[in-house]
């Protein structure tokens, strides 16, 4: 006669395979308390990876922001760009040569 899982020579009644398996209190207690530590773990993890998660979104928002702002700017027309600003040296000497 085959095994319950198709092995030769195993039979139920042998006494190898017992379904009266009996668990004390104190192990399912233990057993109880390991998964609800672990489901702690698994909350407090999941709590940080969605604070992560908007973290992340916050900063590629502020990225794209500022990439944008960066393109306007380097759109802006020639002259703008490479207009001397006020009290530059180079206008003020310039000037000071068209005086004499």
């Amino acid at each position: 006669m085959s095994g319950p899982n198709g092995d030769p020579h195993i039979s139920i009644d042998d006494g190898i395979i017992d379904d009266e398996d009996e668990f004390e209190e104190e192990e399912f207690e233990a057993i109880n308390s390991a998964l609800d530590q672990i489901n702690s773990y698994l909350d407090d993890i999941e709590d940080r990876n969605d604070s992560l998660n908007g973290k992340l979104h916050e900063l590629l928002e502020s990225n794209r922001e500022a990439r944008q702002e960066f393109k306007a700017q380097q759109l802006q027309t020639p002259e703008e760009q490479h207009c001397p600003a006020e009290g530059d040296e180079s206008s003020s000497k310039e000037d000071l040569d068209k005086g004499d």
